[in-house]
């Protein structure tokens, strides 16, 4: 999703010093520099990037495609599309992704659930076997015959 494509603009700021209690819902980017106690979710029907940054304290769950953390978060954390956990990045919660990035420093204090293999899993309880039917590999390299 974010590959070669351009991220969303960040339109809102919560800035140092701030603190916001409740449920905080948002469009295209949001970047928290202060404190929010409360669920913190992207409207889903765009494409949307959650920038934590170091001197943030968020106590709540978050949810977005793209999420930076580079503060403290003291609950789940979703990312639908790519996670990055930069050096002073905390987390107490539990964290699914689709795609993670994470740096020497970064501190996790839960689980990590990739988003394919929940899926996989609530769809196919059988998902380990068919893991194991997939084809074997060739090298392009070798010559065969």
């Amino acid at each position: 999703m974010f590959g070669k494509k351009k991220q969303p603009p960040i339109k809102s700021l919560i800035a140092p010093g701030s603190c916001i209690e409740g449920k905080l819902t948002f469009t295209d980017g949001l970047r928290i520099d202060g404190e929010v106690v409360g669920d913190i979710r992207a409207d889903e029907s765009s494409p949307s990037i959650l920038v934590i940054s170091e001197s943030a304290i968020v106590t709540g769950l978050v949810q977005a495609d793209h999420v930076i953390i580079n503060g403290r978060v003291n609950g789940p954390v979703h990312a639908t599309e790519l996670l990055e956990l930069q050096p002073k990045a905390r987390i107490e919660g539990e964290v699914s992704y689709k795609a993670l990035e994470m740096h020497q420093g970064a501190v996790i204090s839960g689980q990590l659930r990739p988003i394919l293999h929940q899926a996989l899993a609530e769809i196919q309880p059988a998902a380990p076997q068919a893991l194991e039917d997939k084809p074997v590999l060739k090298l392009a390299g070798k010559k065969h015959g």
